[in-house]
């Protein structure tokens, strides 16, 4: 089903600590762009977005991390460029994007010509807490609007280049369905899991999550199993059915306060005594998040002024960055509700 977007698409992560390392990101990206069938004009500009923003890494906190990753909205798809730090961050964001200003004594045209050449950019710098820069450029023309704002991030442990992680999203008539799993342990096999969970969630999209844990079970048995949990939201009642099993944690933040979803102990596709599908307000202006135990749960948004008012995937890679646990895979899923700042 073309309109599913999950972790399993193209994506690649890029440490970017040396001025090799800036090449490698570029040739990352424009490999993932050929793949999609982007022109070259527009491989061209994905080039010297991802040159740009690794540059601008390496210049003013030394080392971070670059995603570069294919995504789909309801069937557009388009590359996406999350780069993160953890530097100073930037004193003054409005005379940064202006040409011919820079701190590193460069020539100041870096944030400029990212935001120049992206059909969507954003930047969250506040002093002390590091930098992120998010950049999205369309196969085809941008769409008018996105009905529902989403996007996460999943990044295997060090060591392994597949995730035991896996997350997903599926527009359907009513709403959206959420997936997020953790295949037990990490590497290859814990990968399987996680991709048979995705694929139920692809064959059976009307489902609601309580039956489709029930599937998961039922499909992930010849693997080693999986935490799992599957969020379906109607926008139009601002209900939020959900279904869990296992330590995937599962939240709504709405007013700077964070309500917990309640999940079931068990295994799926080995040990599941019961599924409960439950019923949650989801009003305007709320977050849901759905995340892996390789994120501490040890979180509050309030500690990042402005950072709502952002792109779902850069709030995902705040969580990642901030409060990965590094001696796990870890993803992190968030989707924000209309009537979001």
């Amino acid at each position: 089903m073309e309109n599913l977007s999950s972790s399993l698409d193209p994506a690649e992560w890029i440490a970017i600590q040396h001025a090799a390392d800036v090449g490698a990101a570029r040739r990352s990206g424009q490999a993932l762009a050929d793949r999609l069938g982007m022109s070259e004009t527009r491989i061209g500009q994905l080039a010297l977005i991802i040159t740009e923003a690794a540059t601008n890494i390496l210049k003013h906190a030394g080392e971070g991390s670059m995603l570069v990753s294919v995504a789909n909205y309801g069937g557009r798809r388009c590359v996406e460029v999350l780069a993160f730090d953890q530097g100073p961050g930037i004193a003054n964001l409005q005379q940064a994007m202006t040409d011919g200003v820079s701190s590193a004594g460069t020539a100041g045209t870096g944030l400029g010509a990212i935001r120049r050449l992206a059909d969507q950019f954003d930047v969250y710098a506040p002093m002390g807490k590091g930098t992120l820069l998010f950049a999205r450029l369309w196969r085809d023309a941008a769409p008018a609007s996105l009905p529902l704002r989403y996007g996460g991030v999943c990044q295997p442990i060090a060591g392994e280049t597949e995730s035991g992680d896996a997350w997903a999203v599926l527009p359907r008539q009513d709403g959206i369905t959420m997936l997020a799993v953790d295949g037990l342990g990490h590497g290859p096999e814990a990968a399987k899991a996680a991709a048979a969970a995705v694929a139920t969630l692809k064959a059976t999209p009307a489902q609601p999550p309580g039956l489709l844990v029930e599937a998961c079970h039922a499909a992930l048995r010849p693997t080693r199993g999986a935490a799992l949990a599957i969020a379906t939201l109607n926008p139009a009642t601002q209900q939020l059915a959900f279904a869990g099993i296992g330590n995937i944690m599962a939240s709504i933040y709405v007013d700077g306060a964070r309500r917990q979803l309640m999940s079931h102990n068990g295994i799926v596709g080995h040990n599941v005594r019961k599924v409960q599908e439950l019923q949650f307000p989801c009003p305007a202006g709320s977050l849901v998040v759905l995340a892996s135990d390789g994120i501490s749960t040890q979180w509050d948004l309030a500690q990042y002024p402005g950072l709502l008012a952002r792109e779902p995937a850069m709030i995902a890679a705040v969580l990642l960055r901030d409060h990965g646990r590094r001696r796990d895979d870890a993803s992190v899923l968030v989707l924000a509700m209309p009537g979001s700042p």
